[in-house]
């Protein structure tokens, strides 16, 4: 389950590496560029270049969505970036769990926007946790971590692209010894938590009064989207 660039690298992983995907679920076309013309999202196209079937739920809470999830019957359900929150009726369908790539090292930075904030946030070293997902907000517990480095040069977007194939290998690897019983779950430390939020139009909007490094990561955090202007 995945829809954004970030999620890519973690399917085309799986794939080489030979884990059988079921169905890739990803997030129905929307329009897009000048003629809004419906447009698939990333992983869709990457799906289908893969040769992998594809299903694009408007919901995946209506009971039909549900009982044609549970007819797969999937030992494992990887997430990354999908967009949708999953309930427990499929969060507890599948003997292996639902394991989600977060672009943090949890439990710092959960929510929407972990990559953004990371440099708006002036850490030097972030990285990706791989989670065993609960009803919470990447709050379940941990299976894997990897460090990532932050250059005084990266944007969201290289950032996320270091992130992406980060996430890839330790996913691939991490199904493998969850399925073979190496790994105990460890829980995250509530009290060490710190939250992301969805990032809006305006919030590129530059305020002068700000200090100058203040503003050089937000030129950087913003980066593509939603931009920088005054």
């Amino acid at each position: 389950m995945g829809t954004s660039e970030f999620a890519v690298p973690s399917l085309r992983r799986l794939v080489r590496d030979q884990h059988d995907i079921l169905t890739v679920v990803t997030q129905p076309d929307h329009p897009a560029g000048r003629g809004r013309a419906p447009a698939p999202p990333p992983v869709k196209r990457a799906a289908q270049e893969l040769g992998l079937p594809v299903w694009q739920p408007e919901s995946l809470r209506p009971p039909e969505a549900v009982a044609h999830l549970r007819e797969l019957a999937p030992e494992a359900i990887v997430v990354a970036a999908f967009g949708q929150i999953l309930r427990p009726p499929i969060l507890e369908m599948p003997p292996l769990g639902c394991l989600n790539i977060h672009g943090s090292l949890l439990p710092k930075l959960r929510g929407a926007s972990p990559i953004a904030f990371a440099i708006l946030d002036g850490h030097n070293e972030t990285g990706v946790t791989i989670i065993l997902m609960d009803p919470g907000m990447d709050t379940g517990s941990i299976l894997a971590q990897q460090a990532v480095p932050i250059s005084d040069q990266d944007t969201a977007e290289s950032l996320g692209v270091a992130l992406a194939l980060a996430g890839a290998g330790l996913i691939s690897e991490t199904l493998l010894r969850w399925a073979r019983g190496e790994i105990t779950p460890q829980p995250q430390d509530d009290s060490q938590a710190t939250y992301t939020r969805i990032l809006h139009k305006d919030d590129g909007r530059i305020d002068w009064n700000k200090p100058a490094e203040q503003l050089w990561r937000e030129v950087r955090a913003y980066y593509p989207w939603p931009g920088t202007f005054t």
